[in-house]
């Protein structure tokens, strides 16, 4: 009997990993997380992450980008062990289903086949400082409970989770809490943008990719897994609230197809039934955040067929806050404060402590209803995102495709449309032969995206034009405020032409399968005097850069002008010789493929040399965004540029500026600065 009794121990130890043997957060940190006060740093999670790695088999880290300031960004799998011995089939079959290029038989067949595929992230905008501290514990929590629910969640889903999307921000946030903490000064943002570039616009940015944490988790969600719902958590919830969750208040894109609206709806009704009967009050919802605009880490996946889930949960800092009971204002979230009679806010929040941990526990339990619905609905989610992609390709009434003729004004704009949309995962076809549609032709090499494909929505959205409801707060009443953009119509502005074909046709085409190149340049006509350079392309002001970088002279003709049988027009730059112009030239026409003509002469008419640009940014210690992306903007041309401070304006020389850029910012704060006892010393006034 003892001998069998031990056996049976040794097998559960074998085969069933204790809860003990997976490590907590708190063994690396030293503190529970949300503890007050404290903040785990990027280094501690990215340790936590490893031994988690290597204590279980449901677990597995990988890296998927570098941030702006070179730290890695983490991927995280969990699932059963068995599940993950076979993540590449839970891949292929979701990819499957997204695309939706299968038959119906096929679909139902790995829709049972098949595990839900479930996106989490934290991080993105540190200022919010809970969500990356919540990540840790809930991958601690689906890999190690031993709850029916998690089996059943483990069984059935694959959970990927980025635990911090913005590390640079982790780490400038957390530093300057830790620094001032104990002051005045505890609760107050730093000085700088928490992304080098773009601050809190890091969730501006899903429709363009600029920034290289939008790319690596763009490809992930777009070209790789295809996750039936993508869970995105943010703070702070409306003042007084505890958490909002979907639904979302109106409007709604109509290109979003209902079953994403509806799939949404239904994630927040669990996410309330869950805190209802955990009794956790203050979940609202319906206030504040739309369905409308395309670019916001949780819209931009509606366009996809994803269910996109924004969180917003209240306590963004380490530092306890007390709520008076007594003094709940009369409107929560833009509506009268409720007293359990409001439908979407039937279990509202009396006040008193709040804590950080507070923050964390509502995070995790929005999270396990997320988890729990797709556990229990795995097959229905993957058989929806198919169904939606299948009425996509076979939508009657949208574009047939949409042409990007070769000839261009800025053919280099073209290129970066193009990889805007294959980010996006949108399939492209390059014409190898020329083609007709009606009577118009177009040149081989022009680039075709058809209609037909399952994400649809998302390419109809950014090349067409949008038209923003019409809504008031009631009849003759003010209009209702959007909540972000209301247009964004690439093609416009981009500068690129773009037609959209509604008749079919036929082209030979090849499928582009990596993000495209500018082709290299051409040099042409008879070398003599210098070089001629058209002024249509944005990326003449690089080429121009580079030259007076080296010292070489350029000029713009203030006439048209010929050399030899080429006529060149107003505004054309002429580029003179010097010793190192030809190997300048070259080496720009092949890496930017920009063409230039040489000139065997002099122009005849008049040009106007062109001064060595510099550039003054002024930046104040009220962080702005418009002087992150100006900063951005000018840095991707190659402008000599500083960044000017409060002092530099003060007392510095600045006739060697070409131009001093103020970024869009309210008067009084360039002008004023902080207001003395809100910020440290160094960083107020002017």
């Amino acid at each position: 009997m003892k001998r069998n009794l031990f056996s049976l121990i040794l097998a559960l130890i074998v085969l069933v990993p204790a809860f003990g043997q997976i490590p907590k957060p708190s063994a690396t940190f030293g503190f529970e997380p949300g503890a007050d006060y404290k903040m785990a740093t990027y280094d501690q999670m990215l340790a936590y992450y490893e031994k988690l790695d290597a204590a279980t088999d449901r677990v597995k880290v990988t890296e998927i980008g570098k941030s702006v300031r070179g730290r890695p960004i983490k991927l995280i799998f969990i699932s059963s062990e068995k599940n993950m011995k076979s993540l590449d089939t839970w891949k292929s079959i979701s990819e499957k289903m997204a695309r939706a290029k299968i038959s119906e038989k096929e679909a139902q067949q790995l829709a049972k086949e098949g595990k839900a595929i479930i996106w989490f992230d934290g991080g993105m905008h540190a200022s919010e400082k809970a969500h990356a501290q919540m990540t840790p514990e809930l991958l601690y929590r689906i890999a190690a409970e031993e709850s029916d629910e998690m089996k059943k969640i483990r069984d059935n889903v694959i959970t990927l989770v980025v635990p911090v999307i913005n590390p640079d921000g982790l780490d400038i946030e957390g530093a300057w809490y830790r620094k001032n903490l104990g002051t005045m000064y505890e609760t107050s943002g730093p000085p700088i943008l928490y992304q080098e570039y773009v601050g809190h616009d890091n969730n501006r940015d899903w429709f363009m990719g600029n920034m290289p944490e939008t790319q690596a988790v763009m490809k992930v969600l777009y070209t790789e897994w295809y996750p039936q719902i993508v869970h995105n958590h943010h703070q702070s919830s409306p003042a007084w609230a505890r958490i909002f969750i979907p639904p979302f208040r109106s409007p709604v894109n109509m290109k979003i197809h209902p079953g994403v609206t509806t799939g949404v709806n239904l994630v927040g009704t669990a996410m309330a039934n869950r805190f209802a009967m955990k009794k956790m009050p203050g979940a609202v919802s319906q206030t504040t955040f739309e369905m409308w605009w395309n670019g916001g880490m949780r819209t931009t996946p509606y366009y996809h067929n994803q269910i996109g889930i924004l969180t917003e949960t209240a306590h963004t800092s380490p530092t306890p806050r007390f709520y008076p009971p007594d003094s709940i204002p009369k409107m929560i979230g833009g509506r009268a404060t409720s007293d359990g009679t409001e439908v979407f806010y039937p279990y509202p929040w009396k006040g008193g402590e709040s804590h950080f941990r507070d923050a964390v526990d509502y995070m995790l339990e929005a999270s396990m209803a997320v988890l729990d619905l797709a556990s229990e609905k795995h097959d229905e989610l993957l058989y929806n995102i198919y169904a939606m992609g299948k009425d996509a390709i076979e939508d009657k009434e949208g574009a047939f495709a949409y042409v990007i003729p070769k000839a261009q004004w800025d053919k280099g704009e073209a290129v970066n449309l193009v990889n805007v949309f294959m980010r996006g995962g949108i399939d492209v076809e390059e014409a190898t032969a020329n083609f007709k549609v009606g009577d118009k032709e177009y040149e081989s090499g022009s680039y075709i995206m058809y209609g037909a494909q399952s994400f649809r929505p998302y390419l109809s959205d950014l090349m067409e034009k949008q038209k923003y409801p019409d809504l008031y707060l009631y009849p003759g009443g003010p209009p209702v405020t959007p909540y972000d953009l209301t247009g964004w119509t690439l093609p416009m502005s981009m500068g690129v032409d773009v037609e959209r074909v509604t008749t079919a046709f036929t082209a030979k085409t090849k499928k582009v399968a990596a993000a495209i190149k500018m082709p290299a340049g051409s040099i042409s006509g008879k070398a003599g005097f210098g070089y001629a350079l058209d002024n249509k392309e944005n990326i003449t002001a690089t080429v121009i850069n580079r030259i007076q970088k080296n010292g070489e002279k350029i000029s713009i003709a203030q006439a048209d002008f010929k050399d030899g049988n080429n006529t060149f027009v107003k505004g054309t730059f002429i580029i003179e010789s010097g010793s190192k112009t030809s190997e300048l030239v070259d080496k720009m026409s092949k890496e930017l493929g920009v063409s230039f003509t040489s000139l065997s002469a002099k122009p005849s008419g008049e040009s106007k040399p062109l001064k060595k640009v510099k550039v003054g940014l002024y930046k104040s210690w009220d962080a702005s965004i418009d002087e992150g992306w100006t900063r951005w903007v000018l840095e991707q041309f190659e402008f000599d540029l500083d960044t000017l401070h409060n002092n530099d304006i003060k007392s510095k020389d600045l006739s060697a500026y070409s131009a001093i850029i103020f970024p869009s910012q309210a008067p009084e704060d360039i002008m004023r600065g902080h207001k003395p006892g809100t910020m440290p010393e160094p960083y107020v006034g002017v």
